[in-house]
């Protein structure tokens, strides 16, 4: 009786997970183009500082084109939006930007809170919402679940918040984030395609020195 409960629950945790591999096939196409979606964010961003949360995001806004004014983060989960404010309250005169995937967002949920009271009005973050986590295998995620990041922004006291799934909102979004007139928080949804990598620089040390001098610091 116990071997036999065993490989029945083995054999249910099988067909569950088959089945949400059928499901993650599905949505590929469900969502926007997250290439489409930074290019346009990217577009005429003049001196727009740009932080992005590891894997695809990355690649994403490496995709849009190399710049000394990105930052990207390699191994830093759940940093890429407190590293973002605070370059937003170092540099004031300068719009932040953070592209990050909900899976990053949620190791560090805690910095909503944190940057909403804040009230910081030069940063604008940015999530790519594919529903999974992509850099583990692609297992669901809480926003795949039903977890709605933008709604939990607006509940921490961002100034807008919103859930995207439109081209023109998008471009709506962009516009919004050059005007840096408040925070920002836009919920991204894109599908789940997996796009070829454009990797960007790997040195954690030349990425932190170029972008130092971008600033107009020296080196450290």
């Amino acid at each position: 009786m116990c071997r036999y409960s065993w490989a029945a629950t083995n054999w249910r945790k099988r067909v569950e997970q088959l089945d949400d591999n059928k499901a993650s096939m599905q949505d590929e196409n469900i969502g926007l183009d997250r290439r489409e979606v930074v290019r346009m964010l990217l577009k005429d961003r003049v001196d727009m500082l740009v932080v992005t949360g590891l894997g695809s995001p990355s690649y994403d806004v490496m995709a849009a084109g190399d710049h000394d004014n990105n930052y990207y983060l390699w191994a830093a989960m759940g940093s890429a939006s407190t590293v973002g404010l605070g370059l937003a309250n170092s540099q004031p005169d300068r719009k932040v930007l953070v592209i990050t995937g909900d899976g990053e967002m949620l190791m560090g949920i805690g910095s909503m809170a944190t940057i909403a009271v804040q009230k910081t009005t030069n940063l604008s973050i940015v999530v790519l919402d594919n529903g999974h986590y992509g850099e583990t295998g692609m297992q669901l995620s809480h926003a795949g679940q039903g977890i709605e990041l933008d709604k939990l922004a607006s509940a921490c006291g961002f100034d807008w918040t919103d859930s995207i799934r439109s081209m023109e909102q998008v471009k709506l979004l962009q516009q919004r984030i050059h005007h840096k007139e408040s925070l920002n928080f836009a919920n991204v949804k894109v599908n789940s395609a997996n796009k070829p990598r454009v990797i960007p620089p790997r040195d954690g040390v030349y990425i932190k020195n170029r972008f130092r001098m971008s600033l107009g610091f020296k080196p450290g």
